[in-house]
């Protein structure tokens, strides 16, 4: 192989291990993000299993706004 090509090589190499590098980091955020909206979700899940249903009003028992 010339100098030229194997130089050519290498730094494609190097491009590839830093884009393998941020795209790692990029799942590792996406990851911690996802782990913190299902903990969201899961409180907000059972903060409305813990609402009494009393303070719930049915919409269809209403008589609406043009009558």
């Amino acid at each position: 192989m010339d100098d030229e090509r194997l130089e050519r090589i290498e730094s494609k190499l190097c491009f590839s291990e830093d884009l393998l590098d941020e795209l790692n980091r990029t799942i590792f955020r996406q990851q911690e993000q996802i782990d913190r909206l299902q903990a969201q979700v899961k409180r907000l899940a059972e903060k409305l299993d813990n609402m009494p249903a009393a303070g719930l009003r049915d919409l269809r028992d209403e008589i609406p706004p043009h009558y």
